[in-house]
């Protein structure tokens, strides 16, 4: 059975005068367990591609169904990591990591203890009294990751929640996530503007268009997860033809105009 499938989605935003087109004829499935990665250029409708697959968006057009239930609102075992990791400064390591489990209703007692199991898993156990202000950033990166592995969800969401960190800090959560998904077997849909980063933690690598977005392409990358994948050349073959594929639509030159 499929764990999250997108179907002809639409995503039309109304401003004051015009409307935007987000998403257009956009259709992907994810089986359980799979992790996928999709890369595209700004605007193209990633973040909102996310919101709808989280529940916290509805389709102009299409549907948006999780094991073959339709989605109209945030479901309980579906995890969504932002790229601002979104911890409360006056809150402890381990009081931020429980703070999705208490919005859910748990129990202080049950969110602190799954919280602190999430924490030894993110390699952060003996830091979990510390303060927000005490950590360095790939740590409160940490943080926002043992919040959503706290929550024990089957499908995992991320909007690029490693772009903020340098190359070294970002290699090493690369390989946390990694880890996280070999040891739980859940269906993850990363978001990322790195092609490498999505050929690592991609088993498909989904390319959209520029707006309003649609698939484009698909990489397929079996060997995704294997040891020492990133010093293999099949890896670095894989990312030369995810750019060929963003090259051949215009994305990378899309890419360029939006960050210059």
């Amino acid at each position: 059975m499929t764990s999250l499938s997108l179907d002809d989605i639409s995503l039309h935003y109304e401003g004051q005068d015009r409307t935007v087109r987000a998403l257009e004829g956009f259709s992907l499935s994810v089986d359980h367990g799979e992790p996928i990665a999709v890369i595209g250029p700004s605007g193209c409708g990633k973040s909102s591609m996310l919101l709808l697959a989280a529940g916290l968006l509805t389709p102009t057009d299409g549907t948006v169904r999780v094991d073959g239930g339709l989605v109209t609102a945030p479901r309980r075992a579906t995890s969504l990591i932002l790229q601002e990791h979104g911890l409360l400064p006056w809150k402890t390591a381990e009081d931020n990591a429980a703070l999705g489990l208490r919005v859910r209703g748990a129990s202080r007692r049950d969110a602190r203890q799954h919280a602190r199991q999430a924490l030894e898993r993110v390699g952060l156990g003996e830091f979990a009294r510390a303060y927000p202000g005490e950590l360095s950033g790939g740590m409160r990166q940490r943080v926002g990751l043992a919040r959503a592995v706290a929550l024990d969800a089957d499908l995992l969401l991320m909007d690029e929640p490693l772009s903020a960190l340098d190359a070294l800090r970002r290699e090493d959560l690369q390989d946390v996530l990694l880890d996280l998904w070999h040891r739980r077997g859940h269906a993850q849909v990363l978001v990322t503007h790195s092609i490498e980063e999505a050929v690592f933690l991609g088993r498909r690598v989904v390319v959209m268009s520029p707006s309003p977005g649609s698939v484009r392409g698909v990489v397929e990358n079996p060997d995704m997860g294997e040891p020492g994948y990133r010093l293999d050349p099949v890896f670095h073959g894989r990312c030369a033809q995810l750019r060929e594929i963003l090259a051949d639509e215009g994305a990378l030159h899309a890419e360029e105009a939006v960050r210059g």
